[in-house]
């Protein structure tokens, strides 16, 4: 079964034999270890920058949701506004000034707006671009480089 990116990204690597050295050979040379530092080095990169992709596609499909929210609320507001408020202060006027019928109206629509303002707000303090699996590899990675070199 293949595995997507993100899971590839955050498999356990399994160590192969050392390239350049035979099992019951000399001791590798510098360069041959040089080299492997520098090829698990180039992996880990490639590794963590796939995990942020990750993070950050999952987040952007959060805020594209909190969006369409908010936009969908706008749209629906004004239609809402243009529509239905002549007709409910037509129908209101009979009972009251047309005056006190369009400002009654006005105040409906205005609470209406602000339940879903808070709504899509409340959606959109959910959402966290930062990569934070991302960040904490790297702190993990940068202890591990500083254990090396002491």
């Amino acid at each position: 079964m293949a595995m997507s990116s993100a899971e590839r990204a955050t498999a356990p690597r399994r160590p192969g034999p050392r390239r350049g050295v035979s099992p019951a050979g000399p001791e590798p040379s510098l360069g041959t270890l040089v080299g492997e530092v520098g090829a698990d080095l180039s992996r880990l990169v490639r590794d963590e920058i796939e995990l942020a992709k990750a993070e950050l596609k999952e987040e952007t499909a959060k805020a594209a949701k909190a969006g369409s929210l908010l936009g969908g609320a706008g749209y629906a507001g004004h239609l809402a506004l243009l529509l239905g408020s002549l007709t409910v202060v037509f129908a209101l006027s009979y009972l009251m000034p047309a005056a006190c019928a369009a400002l009654t109206v006005t105040v409906l629509w205005a609470v209406a707006g602000a339940v879903m303002y808070a709504a899509g707000r409340r959606r959109m303090r959910e959402v966290h671009m930062k990569p934070e699996q991302t960040v904490e590899t790297l702190k993990e990675d940068a202890r591990w480089a500083r254990h090396l070199k002491s």
